[in-house]
């Protein structure tokens, strides 16, 4: 009598072992990434003294889609979130393809420029000479492994980075504090001898500098991608989101107010590391200062890479689940459970990009890609709220709020676009056609991916 066939195994899924405190501080991690040491000089050249103008005003329009997204969450805790997201809104598989890529092109340039900037500096830091690409592409696969060995291991790691790089940040605010009030926080460049200062403080310089200074808070729709791995999703995602985003805000404001008070305006524009000189001068006692925060450099790109790479790998593996990539990308390692496949091809996506040397103006591109996505994913949250037959979440926003953020996005985007057109600088007009390249290969790809599915077999599509 032959023995009775046991029933095949189910699949192994993500583990879900982080909380609320986790995401929070994974989503402060993906913020605070080493942007803000150069981009507060790139900002103080364009605001001088008004600088927390622009953050305040970014920090706003960066919560009207973190709230959209921290609702998203509550309803959709699922990886590749915002793919899944836009198809259950638009019933578009093409859409729903060009956003998930959009936000995965941005992780792996992110991920191809910092792992170049970690091996530079330690390149310049050390007496030998280094093989800069390779090392790069080492760096890559050892961030991969650590990926690889699960989410609780990533974890802390980015916890402890996360710790390092906000401790650099808040001691230039501590010891910068007795220098707070030594300046007029309204002057700019654009002041007039006759009105005085602040006189050329207006909206539309407030908007540039806004638009600068929201790529500094991009990142926190990473979160939306480790939903899966969430012990309570419903509620974590929105506490460790908007906390993050608000926990950021108040340490970029700080910064922004210190730094201003502490080094004039004109010589943080024309600095090449601007915060490492206010560090300078607001504790000239601390010695070897300089080694210090080029090791929390090291630290936070480093941790910025982490979170992209774990954030890529659960969008390939999400997108994978709703059929927008080939079931391979899906598969979870039985004893790490984790994409061990989607992984691998980032591994090798990106150590291509750090091959090609030219991925600076691609991550620019990408950030521009990503208000597209951030438009259309709150306008796929009010459509869903509109929708009667749709199950609410346990954190739900007005229907203005997800409307705003829309409207918010598409106008830095255009000032963006606009911007570069009108400028005399060429270089300023290519991230715009890399962007609508990205998005036409990616509508290719599409319908190469799904004339392979639908070809008869033994054919070739």
């Amino acid at each position: 009598m032959p023995a009775p066939v046991s029933p095949p195994a189910d699949p192994p899924e993500l583990a879900r072992k982080l909380n609320g405190w986790q995401v929070l501080l994974y989503g402060l991690g993906s913020m605070l990434g080493a942007g803000i040491y150069g981009l507060i000089g790139r900002a103080a050249e364009q605001l001088g003294n008004a600088v927390w103008a622009a953050f305040l005003f970014a920090m706003v329009a960066a919560l009207l889609t973190g709230l959209s997204y921290a609702s998203v969450g509550s309803r959709f805790p699922k990886a590749g979130g915002a793919a899944y997201v836009t198809h259950r809104a638009f019933g578009w598989p093409l859409l729903s393809y060009v956003t998930g890529l959009s936000i995965t092109m941005s992780g792996l340039t992110s991920m191809a420029t910092g792992s170049q900037l970690i091996a530079e500096t330690l390149d310049k830091a050390l007496p030998a000479d280094l093989p800069v690409k390779a090392l790069a592409i080492g760096l890559v696969a050892l961030i991969g492994w650590l990926v690889f060995l699960g989410i609780e291991e990533s974890m802390r790691v980015n916890i402890f980075c996360t710790f390092v790089e906000a401790g650099g940040l808040l001691f230039i605010i501590f010891a910068g504090l007795r220098f707070w009030g030594g300046v007029n926080y309204l002057e700019t460049a654009h002041d007039t001898p006759s009105a005085g200062p602040g006189s050329g403080l207006g909206i539309s310089l407030i908007l540039q500098g806004a638009v600068l200074t929201f790529f500094s808070f991009i990142g926190f729709e990473d979160i939306l991608n480790v939903s899966e791995e969430v012990k309570n999703p419903r509620r974590a995602i929105p506490f460790g989101l908007v906390g993050a985003m608000l926990v950021a805000t108040a340490i970029y404001l700080a910064v922004a107010i210190t730094a201003v008070s502490v080094v004039p305006w004109a010589d943080l524009a024309a600095s090449k590391t601007p915060l490492m000189d206010v560090a300078k001068k607001a504790a000239p006692w601390f010695k070897d200062i300089d080694r210090v925060y080029l090791a929390i450099t090291i630290f936070a790109v480093g941790n910025t890479a982490l979170l992209n790479y774990i954030m890529g790998s659960r969008l390939l593996y999400g997108m994978s689940r709703q059929s927008l990539l080939p079931a391979v990308m899906g598969r979870i390692h039985p004893q790490r459970r984790t994409p061990h496949i989607a992984i691998l091809v980032l591994w090798a996506i990106v150590s291509l990009l750090v091959l090609s040397g030219s991925v600076k103006q691609l991550a620019e591109a990408t950030v521009m890609l990503l208000l597209t996505v951030f438009a259309i994913v709150n306008t796929a949250l009010v459509i869903l709220q509109r929708r009667r037959d749709e199950p609410p979440g346990s954190f739900e926003i007005p229907t203005v709020i997800p409307v705003a953020g829309a409207v918010v996005c598409l106008l830095l985007l255009f000032s963006r676009i606009q911007g570069g057109f009108a400028s005399e600088k060429p270089e300023l007009r290519i991230a715009p056609l890399i962007a609508l390249g990205i998005i036409g290969a990616s509508v290719a790809l599409f319908f190469a991916t799904q004339r392979a599915k639908t070809s008869p077999p033994g054919k070739n599509p």
